[in-house]
């Protein structure tokens, strides 16, 4: 019989939603891919969870399926417990022995649908330059092939994957009796409803082989540190001749020590001396692409920032390009010589009075005065 969504996720018909998503989260812990690499069976069975929970997860999915139950559904649409049509209905209840003439039954080769395969990550270093303009980057990526010797079968040349003798093809094994029967994946072909007696030999059963690929990756202007470049059918190979999935380049950027990247901007801080700030001046400031001249007004306090638009990374995207913002800090000399000492001294005696009087002003406080 259909698998009870309830009973794959191991909870009560009257579980909570939290307490649905908790044993979602434990069991598909337990029975990741990536966890469990190779394990065909762990696979179907994070499989089964992951489709029993994107039903029980969801409110109004839930609702319906506790309406109709594992083999309810409606005219024209999917059935409650996941089968698209009769024929799904009809191969979980007897595997693939499909009902035929004069009351017998026909044994139909098991159906192994392409799979679409995984998406595989490599990371890249590249320059801050490199980002802030573009490169084509030379990269080598270790991953699988289907095997040229077998085509992806899996058995020798010569030979083909046969019915899994212990589940008939179905893929699935049951336990227990009438309605309440459970279906796991089959122990013995790991629920894909073959099995390989006669190994090929250069890729010992699995369809695949190990290879490494090299490719030239052209890295757009203005990516940042953990920026994703994706190359679509690079991943790994689909199963049973499927599509291949993704391979997204991530991108790795060392700190400018000029430069701070700041979102879609950058920020550069500069120094200025205590007379360019008080009287003003004309000072020369990086930018991507050489300098260019900003002017400091006269009275600039330290932290004053002024911005160059346009002149930023480019936008990944988007047109168009970021700002450059410059924050202006007062230089201040870690030590004095005496000339130096002289003259701040001349200067603190004609500069006005305490620049702090406002906010002992505001207070009500004395300045110089404690409070018991």
């Amino acid at each position: 019989m259909a698998t009870d969504l309830y009973t794959v996720l191991g909870v009560d018909k009257k579980a909570t939603p939290e307490e649905i998503k908790k044993a979602y989260r434990k069991l598909a812990r337990q029975y990741h891919p990536d966890r469990n690499p190779g394990d065909l069976a762990a696979e179907a069975r994070f499989k089964a969870i992951s489709g029993a929970y994107d039903t029980l997860g969801d409110a109004e999915k839930r609702k319906q399926y506790d309406r109709s139950g594992p083999l309810g559904g409606s005219a024209g649409g999917a059935a409650a417990g996941g089968f698209s049509d009769i024929g799904d209905i009809f191969s979980n209840l007897f595997g693939d022995r499909v009902p035929g003439g004069g009351g017998g039954a026909r044994t139909a080769p098991p159906r192994q649908r392409p799979e679409r395969g995984k998406d595989l990550e490599v990371e890249v270093s590249i320059t801050f330059v490199q980002a802030m303009e573009g490169a084509q980057i030379p990269l080598t990526v270790p991953t699988a092939e289907g095997c040229k010797t077998c085509h992806g079968t899996g058995a020798k040349p010569g030979t083909s994957p046969r019915i899994c003798p212990l589940c008939q093809g179905r893929g699935i094994e049951s336990q227990g009796q009438g309605l309440f029967s459970i279906s796991t994946p089959c122990s013995r072909c790991g629920g894909a409803g073959t099995v390989v007696e006669d190994p090929c030999p250069t890729c010992q059963g699995s369809g695949v082989t190990r290879t490494v690929k090299k490719y030239r990756v052209n890295i757009p202007a203005g990516v940042k540190d953990g920026s994703k470049v994706r190359l679509a059918g690079k991943g790994a190979p689909g199963p049973h001749n499927g599509a291949p999935g993704d391979l997204f380049v991530i991108t790795r950027v060392p700190p400018s020590p000029v430069f701070a990247r700041k979102g879609e901007h950058l920020e550069v801080e500069v120094p200025i001396t205590f007379p360019e700030a008080a009287r003003g001046a004309e000072i020369a400031v990086p930018t991507l692409n050489g300098t260019k001249r900003l002017r400091v007004p006269a009275g600039t306090r330290s932290g004053t920032v002024q911005r160059l638009r346009g002149e930023g990374p480019p936008r990944l995207g988007a047109k168009g390009r970021g700002d450059i913002h410059y924050r202006f800090v007062i230089a201040v000399p870690a030590s004095l010589s005496r000339e130096q000492s002289d003259a701040v001294d001349k200067l603190s005696a004609v500069m006005p009075g305490d620049p702090r009087s406002d906010l002992f002003a505001q207070t009500g406080a004395a300045p110089g005065a404690e409070k018991a």
